[in-house]
């Protein structure tokens, strides 16, 4: 006699209900991680603080595109980051070496999005890029 065949998990249906329930679920873990997480709020001051920044500097759109992304990026892994932390304070709230590792190798993605992002503003805003120029002549009104 032959095992019975494995039951295959019923697809989830999407419908605009279950679409606006997810929009719904992400706004709540922003708000979320605003509320306790104070380096994703660190992280998001440093951002909204160089958008503007970015929009307004006389770079192409590519590059200007690049400068925010590098910046969104700090953000989706400081959430992804602390979504991990609190799963293993969750999980195992003792002290664990296992617990430890994965909590730095979650803080070393961070830190590795902060140096993606100062890599790219580096190398667009090079001064043999001629943004400096276009920025002083940008000043004096040319």
């Amino acid at each position: 006699m032959s095992p019975p065949p494995p039951i295959e998990p019923e697809l989830k249906r999407r419908s605009f209900k279950n679409f606006f329930s997810s929009v719904r679920y992400s706004i709540e873990g922003f708000f979320a991680a605003l509320k306790h997480e104070p380096s994703f709020r660190e992280d998001l001051i440093f951002a909204v603080l160089l958008v503007p920044l970015a929009i307004i500097l006389p770079v192409n759109a590519v590059s200007t595109a690049l400068m925010i992304a590098s910046l969104i990026l700090i953000l989706i892994v400081e959430l992804l980051n602390s979504a991990i932390e609190w799963v293993i304070d969750y999980i195992r709230p003792e002290i664990h070496p296992l617990a430890k590792r994965i909590k730095d190798m979650a803080s070393a993605a961070v830190f590795l999005s902060y140096i993606n992002c100062i890599v790219v503003w580096i190398i667009l805003l090079w001064p043999e890029n001629k943004v400096w120029h276009r920025i002083g002549d940008m000043l004096i009104g040319r």
